[in-house]
């Protein structure tokens, strides 16, 4: 089965039974608690917690995704970075019956997917002291089939989905796998630590909201998120055993293979991964630098053209592999492909810099981990040179070294999106409205070309970057704060309301760069009683009622984010 086949079978199998299509968000997450949305369900956590979705409570997708958590098994036979996944969606409508029958009819039945029941397992919570075990989905699973030789209890870490950041939807799921080995019987009793079993879905139900406090409460609305690996579901249709042989990867694999004699197959899987990623962070507006987003990008993009050095790929650049991600997914997804080769040349020009100067430091005797950390020289490297200058390094130490690091990093990351607008906080709240009147001040004071280019909003402070290629000076900061002071005194209504895009588009409604929005959308509106706007943005939500709520706005700090990009940290007195 094709790639383009199995997505057409998934959407048109769940909108014959009620769902709506909509299309993809970006990989750049709205309002959220991480840098990319690593799930289906992160752009949805508005509706998730009772917001109305345009398109009603039934909704079906397929969702770009990118994921770190995995990364040193890049290479594998089923980890990526970027992926797809699909998903069905029940917002407060259908349960737990219809969910897992329809996934089963959705895989078994011999008009859809016609996978042998022989071949699946299933997995359900076990339940802990914030929730039951969940035997009514174990209960549905065995009424339709499935033996209970195939059916095993796990804990939370394995069966339990969310939230997404610190609080937020969450609830136990069901996971099915797939006996992906051709040569070896399935075994009758399902053990999930055999590998031969990949999971390829997962059913989770969201009856449950976690908050800020740790408290699991009880949702008042119940949701079904299911997410179904794309590439693993489409290498198992194929009688595949890893992900790299389908014809979303498989054409990146052979043409790095034409350029190299090398056996390297991890480091070929590891180029095609990391350029496909980089091809689609670049495509939704992200840029490499030092920080956040920008600085995963050029670890994986770096880390790809290593492996092109170590492989004596000389003939072939990553540039020239980029065509081939842009030819898989034409007519999927809109990917810029003279952007995204034009930076990754840049990128990868500055790297042979980087290169040169690590083999130095390294000449020099400098410190692995230091090597890496400061001087960006990838640890692969300084021991393929350990190997041949026969110098022995400890790198249990660097290890440990790195995984302080990394803590260090995890911890600095936690603080900076700390309380992001998935808890829903009356103070976070409060300031993202005020957010939405801090863009509208800086157009009305520089004009509409200043565009929004990343937020995170928390219960102590918002930030905004936005395009702007200078510092701004202590007397516009000032003007800045009058303005949305004025804005807040006048008390004026916050309304949300629904509209064709193309009416909102008209209107002049700000939209958040990089994101494909479906045909209907929500946009707030910041305005007078007589209807007078101040502004008026694309948005989930959600915000105070009326802008009396909001106190005094202060501005703490303007800096630069990254080249043409300013950041503005402010908060409310």
């Amino acid at each position: 089965m094709k790639s383009a086949e199995l997505r057409q079978k998934f959407l048109e199998f769940f909108e014959k039974r009620g769902h709506k299509i909509v299309p993809s968000a970006s990989l750049i997450p709205q309002d959220t608690t991480t840098l990319f949305n690593s799930a289906g369900m992160q752009p949805l956590v508005p509706y998730l917690l009772g917001e109305k979705h345009p398109a009603g409570k039934r909704i079906v997708d397929i969702q770009k995704c990118f994921r770190t958590v995995d990364i040193d098994e890049v290479g594998d036979d089923t980890h990526n970075t970027f992926f797809e996944m699909l998903g069905n969606w029940s917002l407060g409508d259908y349960w737990k019956e219809d969910s897992i029958r329809w996934s089963f009819e959705f895989l078994t039945d011999k008009n859809e997917l016609n996978i042998p029941i022989q071949r699946l397992a299933v997995s359900c919570f076990g339940g802990d002291e914030n929730a039951p075990k969940d035997e009514e989905s174990a209960k549905i699973w065995e009424n339709i089939g499935i033996s209970k030789e195939r059916i095993i209890f796990l804990p939370k870490e394995d069966n339990w989905w969310g939230p997404v950041g610190e609080s937020g939807p969450c609830g136990p799921d069901t996971e099915i796998f797939y006996w992906k080995n051709n040569n070896v019987p399935v075994p009758q009793k399902f053990d999930p630590t055999d590998k031969n079993w990949v999971e390829i879905w997962n059913n989770v139900f969201m009856q449950y909201v976690k908050t800020a406090d740790g408290e699991y409460m009880t949702a008042e609305q119940k949701n079904v998120d299911t997410g179904m690996g794309f590439e693993r579901t489409l290498a198992v249709l194929n009688g595949y055993e890893n992900i790299y042989e389908t014809d979303v990867l498989q054409p990146l694999i052979s043409k790095i293979s034409e350029y190299t004699n090398s056996e390297d197959f991890r480091g070929k899987r590891i180029v095609a991964d990391h350029i496909r990623a980089t091809t689609f962070m670049i495509s939704d507006g992200i840029e490499f630098s030092n920080t956040d987003r920008g600085y995963v990008m050029r670890r994986i993009l770096r880390k790809a053209a290593y492996y092109c050095n170590s492989m004596n790929l000389e003939k072939i650049g990553l540039a020239d592999l980029v065509e081939i991600v842009i030819k898989i997914y034409e007519g999927v997804y809109p990917l810029d492909g003279n952007k995204v080769c034009q930076s990754v040349k840049k990128e990868v020009s500055l790297f042979s810099k980087t290169l040169a100067t690590g083999k130095k430091k390294y000449e020099e005797g400098e410190d692995a981990f230091i090597l890496f950390t400061t001087y960006g020289f990838p640890p692969e490297l300084i021991k393929e040179l350990d190997k041949e200058n026969g110098k022995e390094r400890d790198w249990v130490l660097f290890e440990q070294k790195m995984k302080e690091h990394q803590e260090l990093s995890r911890t600095a990351s936690a603080g900076m999106f700390k309380g992001g607008l998935a808890d829903h906080e009356p103070a976070t709240v409060k300031l993202h409205t005020a957010h939405h009147l801090l863009l509208a001040a800086l157009q009305e004071l520089f004009g509409k070309q200043v565009k929004q280019r990343g937020s995170n909003i928390n219960q102590e402070r918002l930030r905004i970057d936005f395009s702007f290629d200078r510092k701004i000076t202590p007397e516009e900061i000032k003007k800045l704060e009058d303005i949305v002071n004025d804005k807040i005194g006048q008390g004026l209504d916050v309304v949300r309301r629904e509209m064709p895009i193309g009416e909102a588009q008209k209107i002049g409604a700000e939209m958040e760069f990089g994101v494909k929005y479906g045909n209907t959308v929500s946009v707030y509106f910041i305005e007078d009683k007589k209807g007078n706007t101040v502004s008026k943005e694309f948005c989930g939500g959600p915000h105070v009622a009326n802008t009396k709520e909001l106190g005094k706005f202060k501005i703490v700090k303007e800096e630069a984010s990254s080249q043409g990009v300013r950041r503005i940290k402010a908060i409310l007195q």
